[in-house]
Formats: C-alpha cells, sequence, structure tokens
C-alpha cells in the first residue's frame, strides 16, 4: 500500500500510520536507526580526523581527536555486525529488516518531505512505495 506524503502535510498523520502494519513499522524502524548509526559513525570519523588535523600539536587535543576517531570505527563496526544480527535474528522471527536498509529510499523520503514542507507547489504527487 502506497505511503502519500501529503497527507502527512494535511495533519492526518494517523490515518498515514494506520496505512502501514506494525510489523512493516518495526521493519522500517530498525533500518533507519541502523542507517542513522552508520552515518553517524561516518561523520564523528570525519569529525575525529579534522580535529586531528586541527590540533596544532597540542598533546591533550591529539589524544581528544585519537579517541574520537578510535569510538567511531567502534561505532561503524557495531553497526555493521548489527546488520548482521538483525538479519539473522530477523528471519528467524519473520522480520525481513535488511530489505528496508536502502539508503535511496531514505534520500526519497527526505526529498519529498522537503518538497512539501517547502509550499513551493513542485510535489508531483509521487510517495512511498512499500517494499512488500
Amino acid at each position: 500500500m502506497p505511503l502519500v506524503i501529503a497527507a502527512v502535510a494535511e495533519g492526518s498523520v494517523l490515518e498515514v500510520a494506520q496505512s502501514y502494519d506494525a510489523l512493516e513499522i518495526i521493519n522500517r524502524g530498525i533500518a533507519y536507526a541502523i542507517i542513522l548509526a552508520g552515518f553517524l559513525s561516518v561523520v564523528f570519523t570525519f569529525f575525529g580526523g579534522i580535529s586531528f588535523i586541527l590540533s596544532g600539536g597540542q598533546e591533550d587535543k591529539i589524544k581528544q581527536a585519537v579517541s574520537t576517531i578510535r569510538y567511531a570505527i567502534i561505532g561503524l563496526i557495531v553497526t555493521i555486525f548489527s546488520v548482521v544480527i538483525v538479519a539473522f535474528v530477523g528471519n528467524a522471527l519473520g522480520l525481513n529488516v535488511v530489505q528496508y536498509i536502502n539508503l535511496g529510499e531514505v534520500f526519497e523520503l527526505i526529498g519529498n518531505l522537503t518538497d512539501v514542507n517547502s509550499g513551493g507547489g513542485n510535489y508531483s504527487g509521487g510517495g512511498i512505495n512499500s517494499l512488500d
């Protein structure tokens, strides 16, 4: 069942939420959390690298930057392992979360929301289709 973003703009979030079943909401929530965790890990790795470059040779700033990079890489590894674990446990429970871990779908959702919220009238009427 397609999700029409225009319904969100009109204020009927409950109607849109009712168009999904609980299993699909759980799948999408887990998938979006994994994508967000991976994205934040990469961002903090870059932030730590920039902090390291801008440390100016100060020992405490270097230690803090290296610590940021270390924990960001550990977070990225945990995120990658979580995809494997969630896929394994999800298949055992009948949840197919891995199909929703699609960065293109996240960008499409963000693009549709910004088109609707901008009020520019350039909303094409397309929604996000479920991947059933």
